[in-house]
């Protein structure tokens, strides 16, 4: 499965919105040509960054349905998929048509600060109901709570379809346990736009970017040039 997660440099796509709070698809034509001209490596559809809090189901697919028909088989794509409620998560995940998505990226529940072990039993229980690659995503600024490195590791080495993890802590000693306790594969993926480039000395496998999607050809350069 490792060999389905995209290296390089990914954005987290922004939702661009009319004034009425429509979804402006022109709008986002045009992004995602503009950072398939710049050079990234892949898209992330529905992470936060796409404020898919405040969208509702259909939108987040039609968002979805459109960028699959706009890049065609261009560019890789993950889509985002998580929230605190592990059941409905995993079932949005097993019922999901995997059909032209790479993998998921999933953030860690928000807001109830779950134990290392109830961070663990969530991605285990999303583990056992996808289909696709699982890439995890630790925010502790915007969830409250930390994975781990202790925690990520035992995913990592558990669970075959747990494949990688956007790391956004901006803890570097965290970061450097990481790189080196994980097993064979697994990739450790830049968060923090801000940290890339330390992030890629230390032996980090890219970046999912907000800013690249603003300046895809600087965060390209940045990483060829690591």
């Amino acid at each position: 499965m490792n060999s389905r997660v995209p290296k390089g440099v990914g954005v987290a796509l922004i939702t661009p919105f009319h004034n009425d709070g429509s979804i402006d698809f022109n709008g986002l034509d045009r992004l995602l040509e503009h950072c398939i001209k710049g050079g990234v490596d892949y898209f992330v559809v529905n992470g936060t960054t796409a404020e898919n809090p405040t969208l509702s189901r259909e939108e987040r697919y039609q968002v979805l349905d459109f960028v699959l028909e706009k890049n065609g088989s261009r560019l890789p794509i993950v889509f985002g998929i998580g929230g605190s409620n592990t059941i409905a998560v995993a079932q949005e995940m097993a019922d999901f048509n995997v059909a032209g998505i790479s993998a998921f990226l999933s953030a860690s529940p928000h807001y109830n600060k779950p134990t290392q072990e109830g961070i663990y039993q969530h991605y285990k229980a999303l583990s056992e109901a996808s289909n696709l690659p699982i890439i995890l995503y630790n925010v502790p600024g915007r969830t409250s709570s930390n994975i781990t490195a202790e925690t990520t590791l035992r995913l990592a080495t558990e669970y075959k379809n747990i494949v990688a993890i956007k790391e956004a802590s901006g803890n570097l000693d965290q970061i450097t346990e990481l790189v080196l306790g994980r097993p064979d594969g697994f990739k450790i993926i830049s968060g923090d736009d801000n940290l890339t480039f330390a992030m890629l000395g230390l032996g980090c496998d890219g970046v999912i970017s907000v800013s690249g999607q603003g300046v895809p050809q600087f965060f390209c350069k940045v990483y060829d040039q690591a």
